[in-house]
Parts: C-alpha cells; sequence; structure tokens
C-alpha cells in the first residue's frame, strides 16, 4: 500500500496528461495535421533521373564543350562523359575550371564516365599499371563532381575462364580507390566479353567483393546480347544499381550477331522495357537512366535533334511502364 498523500487532481494536471495522441483522437475522424497533410500531399519522389552518355552524340565530333551544350539544349540534367573525350579537350588547351564553369552554368551534372582501365586483368603488370590508369582519371574525375566510373572488363573480353573470384578481389581493390577518390566504380556488364558477359558473373563478383560500395552498370543491350535476359534483375536491390544504360535492339539481326551500332532509341526495338523499368523503379533514390546508343545512322545527323528525340522517347516508354 502505498502510504503517500494522493497529489491533489487539478485541471491543469489532466490538461497536461491528456498527450498529443490523446489530442488527436478527439479530433474529427479523418482530420490531420499541418505537416501530415503536406506529406501526404507531396508529390511521390521521381523514379529515375534522365541522362545523356555522350556515345549517343560521338559521331557528330563536336568536342567535349559543344557536346555539354547540346545535353542541357535537349533537356537534360545530368551527363555520362567519355574520358578520352575530357582528355584530348585538356590536352588541346581546355581547363577544369572551364569545365566546371559550362557545367554549373548549364546546370548538369556528371554522373558517370566511361574508361578503360585494365584492373581486372591476370597479368599483374598490365594490372598495375590499369589501376595506376584507374587512379589517375578518378583523381581528373573528383575535380569535376563526377560521382562514378564504369568498371568493365577491359582486357579481359577475349579469352574465357577469368577467375571470377580473383576478380572480386580486384574490384574491392578498385572500389578502395574509388572511397579514396570519390569517384565510385560500377561494375559493368559487357555483353560480348568471354568474361562477365552475363549478369550473374557481375552479381558473384560484386557480391563477393564484400565491399560496401559494389554495385553493378547494366545495361539493355549487353543483357540481352551476353545472354542473360533480364529476369534476374528483380533479384537485385535498388541501392546495387545506381544507374542504368537504357537503349533498344531490333528484332533482327539474331542476338549473336549484334553489335554496338544496332542500338536503337527506347522503344524504337523489341526489348522488354517495361518490365526492366518496373524492377528499376524500386530504389532508395532515383535510378540514372543513361541514354547509350552507338548508331551510325544517327550520327548522321543533327546532334541536338538526336538529343532531343532520345530524351522524349526515353521519357515516354517510362511513363509507359511507371506512370511517370
Amino acid at each position: 500500500m502505498n502510504s503517500n498523500p494522493p497529489t491533489p487532481i487539478s485541471r491543469r494536471n489532466v490538461l497536461g496528461g491528456l498527450g498529443a495522441g490523446l489530442l488527436a483522437s478527439l479530433l474529427p475522424y479523418g482530420c490531420q495535421t499541418a505537416s501530415e497533410e503536406q506529406a501526404a500531399n507531396a508529390p511521390a519522389p521521381e523514379p529515375f533521373l534522365y541522362c545523356l552518355n555522350m556515345s549517343t552524340i560521338r559521331g557528330q565530333q563536336l568536342g567535349f564543350l559543344e557536346e555539354l551544350e547540346v545535353a542541357a539544349r535537349a533537356g537534360f540534367t545530368a551527363v555520362e562523359i567519355w574520358i578520352p573525350s575530357l582528355q584530348s579537350y585538356l590536352e588541346e588547351g581546355g581547363s577544369l575550371a572551364e569545365v566546371n564553369k559550362r557545367l554549373k552554368a548549364l546546370g548538369l551534372t556528371v554522373e558517370n564516365a566511361i574508361g578503360f582501365a585494365t584492373w581486372i586483368v591476370d597479368d599483374p603488370q598490365q594490372r598495375q599499371q590499369g589501376m595506376q590508369q584507374a587512379r589517375e582519371e578518378m583523381d581528373l574525375l573528383a575535380r569535376i563532381g563526377c560521382k562514378r566510373i564504369a568498371a568493365p572488363p577491359a582486357g579481359a573480353t577475349e579469352a574465357p575462364g577469368l577467375d571470377l573470384l580473383k576478380a572480386a578481389e580486384r574490384y574491392a581493390a578498385l572500389l578502395d580507390l574509388g572511397a579514396e577518390t570519390g569517384v565510385k566504380p560500377q561494375l559493368e556488364v559487357w555483353g560480348f566479353s568471354a568474361n562477365l558477359h552475363l549478369l550473374g558473373q557481375a552479381m558473384l563478383v560484386a557480391a563477393e567483393s564484400r565491399h560496401a560500395h559494389a554495385c553493378l552498370l547494366p545495361d539493355v543491350y549487353h543483357l540481352y546480347r551476353g545472354g542473360s535476359g533480364f529476369e534476374g534483375l528483380h533479384l537485385l536491390s535498388g541501392s546495387a544499381i545506381e544507374m542504368f544504360h537504357l537503349n533498344d535492339y531490333p528484332a533482327t539481326p539474331a542476338r549473336e550477331a549484334l553489335t554496338d551500332a544496332h542500338r536503337v532509341y527506347p522503344g524504337d526495338g523489341v526489348a522488354p522495357l517495361n518490365s526492366i523499368l518496373k524492377s528499376l523503379a524500386r530504389g532508395p533514390a532515383p535510378t540514372v537512366l543513361s541514354l547509350e546508343l552507338f548508331n551510325r545512322d544517327y550520327w548522321q545527323q543533327d546532334a541536338l535533334e538526336v538529343a532531343q528525340t532520345g530524351l522524349k522517347k526515353m521519357q515516354a516508354v517510362v511513363k509507359q511502364a511507371v506512370g511517370e
């Protein structure tokens, strides 16, 4: 038994003890607080960020800065650059300061860069050279705010039999470089390669790297060309794919005969883009959809028209797939 005298009950004590939860229960049914109403009415986050890979207008030979101009004028807010193009611009007297100035003026972010360092190969000397190249490229990219770099199996495409567990160790070392520089290497599937041409092979290498920053860079064309198909995409969490190369392929020629040049605008081919995009539209952050084409017919056309057409077709297939 409690021997202390009871606390006097006052109107203030009663009101103070009601608490926010009880007061809320006294409101009319369905009534929301201002913050709850704002959250309920907030637009759903965009599932995708649209990006232009400069391969799409590479054949027009515009030069690095003009490619940026075309991307922005077409309506893109993000670009995927090619490192050789940036290096050529710098060798011809350009500056990183001017690149950063132009990116800011155009409202563009550099989401990824395409490079071909031989980080994965078996030959120790060649691999060391590849890692040094990767470090130099990452340092360069970091200075223009580039977030990622492609990590394809460059140098290990001809002869099959690459030990995937050793490849995982090498990818982990590359990821460590990325952590130092702030530029994340994305393990890229190459459908024409004797190694890492299947999504499952790339998944094994990424998983067994045992690295928190491991991620994949798949591609519609490469997944089909390599024989994987697209069903395996649902096995990957949103954070495992930060960027995806969007394109399409025709019904002919046969899969084994397809080349990069056969890629067409999204929606102009026979790829199951609806299911692909549905698999990608579930990440914690927007997936970067990068339009990567090497179509020689498009290279003969006006670069701005090609970029504008590509963006419209990207938006159309996304709207059809996920209603955005």
